[in-house]
């Protein structure tokens, strides 16, 4: 027993030595390749080995021919170790610059391409989180590029449908200081009407962008659906009765949801306007909830005649409108008022705040016309 106890502590003092040694060596070497550093602590390694080893054998007084025997052992099992590490630093070494390559891709055109050769767990592991973080950036990049369109667009549509009332009022002021209008009246009213759409128009561009901005505030409390519905109805009622549109909402359940009251009753009541103003005259609008699990589901079908499939997803995109006459006019003065004149902002707003109350929006088509629903969360009981 008190012979093991020297031999180890023989091996270890040898052991050691190589070890302090070895932990200098990388020391140096912190920041340099990977495959020198493998290589490093596999030299570490076989000195280590070899230095206990001999460091026993010396204890031992061993014959010098058993010495070299040892010795020569000793050797050619560091040479195949050493050998071994270096091949294996190789595969390390070209499996990291085969990486490096493939991250290159990342963020182009073409997406990631990953290595074309085999590589360690580890680095393996690394490439699919840089083909997921490529498909990541593909889908921002796409969706940003859809909305710069998007405001490209909207800018356009703005322009053009500022332009026109703006010119109708030019026209009409003209009039009245030259003292050519017939009617004053008439022309007054027109200029009003006029400017309480631009003043729609402005607020709902102001609208659009707190919520693009993330500075919508909302107030959220237990309300109850039917109530929402109620005075969404009564609001849109006029404009109903105008374009000959009858409304039904007996199909409102009083679901509690979560909500703040003033922001889901102006999602209801652009939803409304949009439906009225789609439907032809003797037409329905139809209003309907249902519970679905944890949410209440808020459904506005028109009769529009329908929505193309491709345009479906469109719909709640900033400044669409379905029509290729985006350009509104305006009405002579003392005519009824049937002209949509707004910029096509009412359904991103209505997907604007349904999703800052973690809720969604979508579109489907049914005969005869659309179906637009919002799901909201239901209060908690």
């Amino acid at each position: 027993m008190k012979d093991l106890l020297l031999i180890a502590l023989f091996a270890a003092l040898g052991a050691a030595a190589a070890g302090l040694l070895g932990l200098a060596v990388l020391r140096l070497l912190r920041g340099r390749s990977l495959a020198l550093t493998l290589f490093a602590v596999a030299v570490v390694s076989v000195l280590a080995v070899t230095s206990g080893t001999f460091a026993v054998a010396q204890a031992m007084f061993l014959s010098r021919h058993d010495l070299g025997v040892v010795v020569t052992v000793l050797g050619m099992a560091s040479v195949v170790a050493l050998l071994t590490a270096a091949l294996l630093g190789r595969q390390v070494a070209a499996g990291s610059r085969a990486l490096a390559r493939a991250a290159r891709t990342v963020g182009g055109d073409g997406g990631f391409t990953p290595p074309d050769r085999p590589l360690a767990r580890e680095l393996a592991a690394v490439s699919a989180e840089l083909a997921a973080t490529s498909a990541r950036l593909a889908e921002s990049r796409s969706r940003e590029r859809a909305l710069d369109a998007s405001r490209r667009e909207l800018i356009a549509w703005i322009s053009h449908d500022l332009r026109t009332p703006l010119a109708g009022l030019r026209a009409m002021a003209e009039a009245l200081e030259d003292g050519v209008a017939e009617q004053p009246e008439r022309y007054l009213g027109r200029i009003r009407t006029e400017v309480e759409r631009l003043t729609g128009m402005v607020d709902d561009l102001f609208e659009l962008s707190r919520i693009q901005a993330g500075a919508l505030s909302l107030s959220l409390s237990r309300v109850s659906l039917l109530d929402l519905v109620d005075d969404a109805l009564a609001g849109a009622h006029p404009l109903a009765r105008q374009r000959g549109v009858r409304l039904e909402g007996q199909q409102v359940a009083a679901d509690p949801v979560e909500a703040d009251p003033r922001e889901i009753t102006r999602v209801i009541g652009n939803l409304l306007v949009n439906a009225i103003r789609a439907t032809p005259q003797d037409g329905v609008v139809a209003v309907s909830a249902r519970r679905e699990a944890d949410t209440v589901v808020l459904a506005v079908t028109d009769g529009c005649g329908g929505i193309p499939e491709p345009d479906l997803p469109r719909v709640f995109e900033t400044g669409w409108r379905g029509t290729p006459a985006r350009t509104p006019r305006v009405p002579a003065p003392g005519a009824p008022d049937t002209v949509d004149n707004g910029a096509g902002l009412g359904l991103a707003i209505v997907r604007g705040i349904v999703e800052a109350h973690e809720g969604r929006a979508r579109v489907r088509k049914v005969d005869g016309g659309c179906c637009f629903e919002i799901s909201l969360p239901a209060a908690r009981r």
